[in-house]
């Protein structure tokens, strides 16, 4: 699998990915994640969106973050927006983190990425006994008009064509997005289905913010950075000037826990 490199859209990253529904955190409520006082490490952190979110609620919280230019933006937002969470360099199958000291690991919009056996090890090794990891994707929903121009804009510019990303594009089968395989490799080795379920809801974008958004895209780290600039400029002029666009999202949610 080709490693992609978010390091070099790190800046249209940090400003277009604040997307997180409110109601995440109140659906994870109600099916008893209560985060007050628990240790958390939220793997594939990013920018630190769901970072902070999970801070908010008063856990002890660390993102693990391989690309050092986005662990760079999350430090930043730590002083644009008052908090003091730690962000350090590892990644999913190497977080550096102590055996057994973490109630919750969270992943959102990372299994992907993953070597998903090792990461699995590490999720084991990291957790406490009973420990709860959550994984998370979310994105953007096609069929409005301006996610139909932008497609039709990325696909003359992304050699191979809009693959789905990471290990998504060897999968035959999904379930809200999860690869029917992911099921499987956590209930062998050691982890319990909790719960899954959708939401969905609508995120506000000016035109520029939409062409920020899709800047942050893996179909764009992986460009090259003059592909990338002209795909950019195409896409900017190909949609029309208007307030906002209402785009339609889907989150999923995985819950699961180590079993006994």
């Amino acid at each position: 699998m080709k490693q992609t490199d978010f390091g070099q859209v790190a800046n249209s990253y940090a400003r277009s990915r604040e997307d997180i529904p409110v109601v995440l955190m109140d659906t994870l409520q109600l099916r008893n994640i209560f985060w007050e006082g628990k240790k958390v490490a939220d793997i594939g952190a990013g920018t630190g969106a769901l970072t902070r979110k999970i801070a908010m609620r008063k856990a002890d919280v660390v993102g693990i973050e391989p690309s050092k230019e986005l662990a760079a933006q999350a430090l930043a937002l730590n002083v644009a927006k008052n908090f003091q969470i730690p962000y350090l360099h590892g990644t999913a199958e190497a977080t550096g983190l102590e055996e057994s000291k973490f109630d919750i690991v969270t992943v959102m919009r990372a299994w992907h990425w993953f070597d998903r056996p090792k990461a699995i090890a590490e999720m084991k090794r990291i957790l406490k006994a009973n420990g709860t990891l959550i994984v998370i994707d979310s994105g953007f929903l096609g069929g409005t008009n301006v996610v139909t121009k932008t497609f039709e804009v990325l696909s003359k510019h992304v050699e191979g064509g809009l693959t789905p990303a990471g290990s998504k594009a060897d999968s035959k089968l999904c379930i809200n997005s999860f690869p029917v395989e992911w099921f499987k490799e956590w209930q062998e080795n050691g982890f319990v289905l909790r719960d899954f379920y959708k939401l969905s809801y609508t995120v506000d974008f000016s035109k520029q913010e939409w062409v920020d958004r899709i800047e942050s895209v893996s179909w764009m780290a992986n460009l090259d950075e003059p592909v990338r600039k002209e795909a950019l400029k195409e896409l900017h002029s190909s949609i029309l000037e208007q307030e906002n666009f209402k785009i339609p999202h889907e989150c999923n949610v995985c819950i699961l826990r180590v079993s006994e």
